[in-house]
């Protein structure tokens, strides 16, 4: 699904997207939860406070309901109970007035295989009862450069890799200026240089005033480009805030390069330290709270007679942090 998400809605009037956000949040969701037939609880009790401005990364496994949040978020479905604010209006009974603010790409783009990248976006266009049909063929062709698929316009989408997909779906999302844009793992698919365009495109669009709601299962693209994150684990939210404070909750990594290895860690591990690990020249180990401890792990190493040509504390990745909190890890491919 891309473009601006446009859903039927039991509504008697639009109402004017003019309001100012409440308390500078783009989306807010309270209580939010989705409990399918069968039983199966996908989302459960969901917070959620997205600030305008910010480039917010929806961080959790597959499968943790950070899609079925997605869809409730656009009026795609309805929650089973609990509440959700895009835009300062509350979804799905405000979608007619909100959607057309909003760009998405959810679950992968829906296009027409016999049409050409160009003629997709050419309807997409169409379809959207605001847009002047006079600049049509321009917005279309802003939004192929932008994503990087001037060149394969004329091709039939049919032929088109994942990766070019992807990116059409994405520039079907932008044909307009939006106020939020919504992407489902947007780099799927993409090999590592189209990743680091869309990343820089996405940093380009929050500089323009757009706020981006990003979902990933990839801890390091969330770490790379957004400012907010919240992170998901069996359909509950397990924290969320700026990115730098959430990796500073984590305790960061003692390295000590030295020739002697396997002495170092036997010092380590005699000293109390947990989690000591050898790799070659470099032994890394859970870092103590205090500087104090640091000094007197120095002192400890040399007195030992380790020589030690390197003695640091790494700051703590997001992957720390995710770790810490859940347990568990995932996919930090990026």
């Amino acid at each position: 699904m891309t473009g601006s998400v446009r859903e039927p809605v039991v509504e008697s009037t639009v109402e004017s997207v003019v309001e100012s956000v409440d308390d500078g949040a783009v989306i807010r969701t309270r209580a939010l939860t989705k409990r399918y037939r069968g039983g199966q609880l996908a989302v459960d009790g969901l917070d959620l406070t997205v600030p305008a401005g910010s480039v917010f990364g929806f961080l959790g496994p597959n499968g943790s309901g950070k899609t079925t949040t997605i869809r409730m978020l656009m009026g795609l479905i309805e929650p089973t109970a609990g509440s959700a604010r895009v835009l300062g209006h509350p979804m799905p009974r405000a979608a007619r007035a909100v959607l057309p603010h909003v760009g998405a790409l959810i679950e992968g783009p829906a296009l027409y295989g016999f049409l050409s990248g160009r003629d997709n976006l050419l309807r997409y266009d169409a379809a959207d009862p605001t847009a002047d049909p006079r600049t049509r063929r321009a917005r279309v062709t802003a939004a192929l450069e932008r994503v990087g698929l001037t060149a394969a316009a004329g091709k039939k989408a049919k032929a088109y890799s994942l990766g070019m997909k992807q990116r059409l779906g994405l520039a079907a999302a932008l044909l307009r200026p939006r106020r939020l844009l919504v992407l489902d793992e947007p780099t799927n698919g993409l090999d590592p240089q189209g990743m680091r365009e869309i990343r820089s495109l996405v940093r380009e669009l929050a500089a323009e005033g757009t706020t981006v709601f990003l979902s990933s299962h990839l801890l390091d693209e969330i770490e790379q480009v957004c400012t907010h994150a919240a992170v998901m684990a069996q359909g509950r939210l397990i924290v969320q805030g700026p990115v730098a404070d959430l990796a500073a909750g984590a305790r960061g990594r003692l390295v000590v390069t030295t020739p002697d290895p396997a002495d170092a860690a036997r010092v380590l591990k005699e000293q109390g330290v947990a989690d000591v690990v050898l790799a070659e020249e470099r032994v890394s180990a859970e870092a103590p709270s205090a500087d104090r401890e640091l000094a007197d792990l120095n002192s400890a190493l040399v007195k030992a007679g380790v020589r030690v040509r390197g003695f640091s504390v790494e700051r703590a990745s997001l992957e720390d942090a995710f770790v810490a909190l859940t347990g568990e890890g995932f996919d930090v491919a990026g």
